[in-house]
């Protein structure tokens, strides 16, 4: 049975959506923003529709992504490194728990009021069930972590130092430009999507240029966006 196309019943063509997406999660641009650059490329949207778009194909084209890279993934059991982020939301502060591996690709993504036993608990066991156990957990020194990862049966996997853990840092940075450019969050809800789908469009675009060199950069790159304007094709 052939899938039938999400893309059906939209005027616009599907590279024109994927463009749109792509420009709004991956670069600190508003939807306005957004708005003028299609405009300037002979796009007529309003950015109303470009956040429809944002909000009907981020969450799908995240999910095809992380289905095609689950095979690369197993190496990512090796070694975690796992930090918290606070976010305000209306004024009130919540914390956004990350996930990366040894390469900076974010694991996961999880949203909560507090940062206590039982939200790190709650993080630990959702990235386990998705991931599988990593051999080794790199933490702050957030007593937190510590109790959290007893419960499970890893606390001897745990190792904290003063700059053990700047891999999860540097990549707090791009959300952190991204967060400005929405003008912060209003709901839980569209924080935990709008950082579920940033981490796996991130992942799959962002290229690490100091490890390579520049011809491997661009056949990567290139790699990269070819997959993107195949995502969701039937």
């Amino acid at each position: 049975m052939i899938k039938p196309s999400p893309f059906k019943f939209f005027k616009k063509s599907p590279a024109i959506i994927r463009l749109a997406v792509m420009l709004y999660v991956r670069f600190p641009l508003s939807l306005r923003n957004v708005e003028d650059l299609l405009h300037e490329r002979g796009v007529d949207v309003s950015h109303e529709t470009v956040r429809f778009w944002w909000h009907r194909f981020g969450p799908m084209f995240a999910s095809e992504i992380r289905k095609r890279r689950i095979e690369g993934m197993r190496s990512s059991r090796w070694r975690w490194h796992l930090d918290e982020m606070f976010v305000k939301i209306n004024g009130e502060k919540h914390y956004l728990w990350r996930a990366v591996d040894h390469e900076g690709e974010v694991l996961e993504s999880f949203v909560t009021k507090t940062r206590d036993k039982k939200a790190a608990l709650k993080f630990l066991k959702k990235a386990k069930r998705k991931h599988g156990q990593p051999d080794v957990i790199v933490t702050d020194n957030l007593r937190t972590y510590g109790a959290a990862l007893k419960v499970i049966g890893a606390g001897d996997r745990q190792e904290t130092g003063r700059w053990l853990n700047n891999r999860v840092e540097n990549p707090h940075l791009p959300f952190r430009r991204r967060e400005r450019a929405m003008l912060r969050f209003r709901r839980m809800r569209s924080l935990q999507k709008f950082a579920a789908v940033h981490a796996s469009v991130s992942n799959h675009l962002n290229q690490d240029r100091s490890l390579s060199s520049r011809p491997h950069f661009k056949a990567n790159r290139a790699a990269a966006l070819a997959e993107w304007r195949a995502l969701c094709a039937t």
